[in-house]
Formats: structure tokens, sequence, C-alpha cells
């Protein structure tokens, strides 16, 4: 199953009460802020999530306005969107654990509204995260497959270019990570090109389509398409684009090796 990261692009917003010195500021008392404000704030702070006290404060940010508003829409898919960016970058259990609770809070969003994109996407790439934490095997013997693909399809129906391709993404890495006979890089390599397509900055689709073509014995192009992206600069969504390059990095020695 995928490790995922949605991080959607959202534009870092200069607000009245949250100066542009957000690194240094702590949230203001949840309380007073009605639920659209909070949304507003934790996606100022989303932009700049790989800072850990940030990571922190949009957490508590979150966390703070759902005690308050339990089935406010706009808060539960950010609250699953931060989950899945925390399981994204872990391992094992610690992955398992977060990947399963981003996919909670996108469930509560999605009992909310159904037809959102939102709630379906990071639902789904929570299951995704959940099921490399424990191992594919395993959650293809929990029945995770379909579970994982009822929600992510759900995208892709309402919006397969949220969070630049996303859904297509989620897809095109389940395919590749798939065990054999089941998987099928033609088909992962088919959908992550359609999300470069749209979205030439999108360095995850491009690491990833690297990484399926070369599993497919396809060194060299997957040379030319890592090279690619490895030149995009990380402007889309930087924390995001950031860790896709570092993905990229530790996959250009694996390439060299195969085209000896």
């Amino acid at each position: 199953m995928p490790r995922l990261l949605a991080a959607a692009p959202f534009l870092l917003l200069a607000l009245p009460a949250f100066s542009q010195e957000v690194a240094h500021e702590r949230p203001a008392a949840v309380d007073r802020l009605s639920p659209a404000a909070i949304a507003e704030r934790a996606d100022a702070l989303h932009r700049r999530r790989d800072e850990p006290a940030l990571e922190k404060d949009q957490e508590t940010l979150l966390l703070g306005g759902l005690k308050d508003a339990p089935e406010d829409y706009g808060l539960l898919w950010r609250m699953a969107r931060l989950r899945h960016w925390q399981a994204d970058g872990g391992k094992g259990e610690a992955q398992g654990r977060l990947g399963k609770d981003a996919w909670e809070w996108g469930d509560k969003a999605i009992r909310v509204n159904p037809n959102g994109v939102e709630g379906q996407y990071f639902a789904g790439i929570g299951v995704g995260a959940y099921s490399t934490g424990i191992g594919v095997l395993r959650a293809l013997g929990e029945g995770i497959e379909g579970k994982y693909n009822k929600r992510v399809d759900a995208a892709l129906k309402t919006d397969p270019m949220f969070d630049r391709g996303g859904p297509l993404l989620a897809k095109g890495r389940y395919h590749y990570e798939l065990p054999w006979p089941m998987r099928d890089y033609g088909k992962s390599a088919e959908l992550l090109r359609r999300v470069l397509e749209k979205h030439p900055g999108r360095i995850r689709a491009g690491v990833y389509l690297a990484e399926t073509l070369l599993a497919d014995g396809k060194a060299a192009e997957a040379k030319q398409v890592l090279d690619a992206a490895l030149a995009q600069p990380p402007v889309g969504d930087p924390p995001e684009d950031r860790r896709a390059l570092s993905w990229g990095r530790a996959l250009e020695p694996k390439i060299r090796a195969a085209l000896k």
C-alpha cells in the first residue's frame, strides 16, 4: 500500500492576528476563534509543517477547535491531513498508528460531508499509511485493500487532481506496492504520468514513477525521470516537495547501480 503524503498547496495567509513571524508565535486561544478562523490559521501553519514547533502548534490548534466543533468538516479533514503528514514521515508501528488516526479523522469528515474530496482523500491515504506501517501482507490479510480503494476511488471520482493530482498519485503508487502477482507496474506508470502531465512540479510523482520504472527493468528511463524530478524547485508545497526530494536522492544510487 502506498506511503503517501498528501499535503495540499494552501497559500500562507497574512492574518491580522497572526504575524508573519509565525515561527515565534503560538496560536491564540482557540475558544476565541471560529472554526473558519482556526482552519485559516491551520493552513498557514501547514505551509511550514516541517518545522516541529509549527507542526505541534497546528495540532494544538485543530484539536482545540474540534473540542468545541467536533463535527466541523473543515477542521476534521485538516486533522486527517496533519496526521497523514506525520505518518508519512514515520516507519513501522508509529507510522501505522498515525496512519490509522488519519484514516479515522478522514472517516469522521466523510460522515459529515460524504461528497467532500478532502475527507475521501485523506481517509484513503491514511489507510495507505496504516498499511505501510503494519506491512502490506498483513494489511491484505486484514482486508485493508478494499477500504483503501473505496476511499481513494471516491476521491478520484470527485476530483482526481485535488492536491496536485493526489488521488491519481495514490492509485498509481497502489499498483506499485501490491505484491506479485497483483502488482501492475504498467498501470502504476500510466497513472503517475497523468499526474506529471498536469503537475510537472509534483516531485513525489516523479520519484514514484522513477521507482516504478526501475522495478520494471527500465533503469535508463528511470534516471531521466528522476533527474527531471530532482531539478524541480520545492515551491508547490515546500515541506512535501522537500520530503520527496530527500527520497529521490536516496533512490539515485540504486538507479546508478542498475545502469552498470
